[in-house]
């Protein structure tokens, strides 16, 4: 028996300048690089009416929220 993994791995490429602003952002939000992307594509999902295919949920652990 498997069990579901909590996360998975995603390796990226990005312009220097990008993940530069990506450092601040998160710095600026208390929070690690991959904890603001994840933040940013919920936004963006939520801003453009994406959502998970039925009976797929996302995990609960992370807040859109400013903290």
């Amino acid at each position: 028996m498997t069990s579901a993994r909590k996360t998975e791995a995603v390796n990226l490429r990005m312009a220097p300048d990008v993940k530069e602003l990506l450092r601040l952002a998160a710095d600026r939000e208390h929070r690690t690089l991959s904890n603001m992307l994840e933040v940013l594509v919920l936004q963006h999902c939520e801003q453009q009416g994406i959502s998970l295919p039925e009976g797929q949920t996302r995990r609960k652990a992370t807040s859109i929220e400013k903290s």
